[in-house]
C-alpha cells in the first residue's frame, strides 16, 4: 500500500545522486550496512511497517 504521495522526475533524480554518492562514500566494505540503516529509518519515518513492507516486495519485483 504505497503512499499518495509522490516525488517529481527531478525528485527522484535528486534522491538517486544522493544515494548513488552514499554508496560509494560507504564504500563496499559498509554498502550494504548503510543500506540496510537507511532503511530502517526511513521505515521509522513512515511511521507505519505496512508501506515499507509493500515497498520491499515491489523492489524485489524484476530484479
Amino acid at each position: 500500500m504505497p503512499s499518495d504521495k509522490t516525488l517529481s522526475i527531478d525528485g527522484l533524480e535528486t534522491v538517486y545522486d544522493a544515494l548513488a554518492q552514499a554508496i560509494d562514500a560507504a564504500g563496499p566494505d559498509k554498502a550494504q550496512l548503510f543500506l540496510v540503516k537507511l532503511a530502517l529509518l526511513n521505515a521509522n519515518a513512515l511511521g507505519d511497517a505496512a508501506p515499507f513492507l509493500a515497498n520491499v516486495d515491489i523492489a524485489l519485483q524484476d530484479l
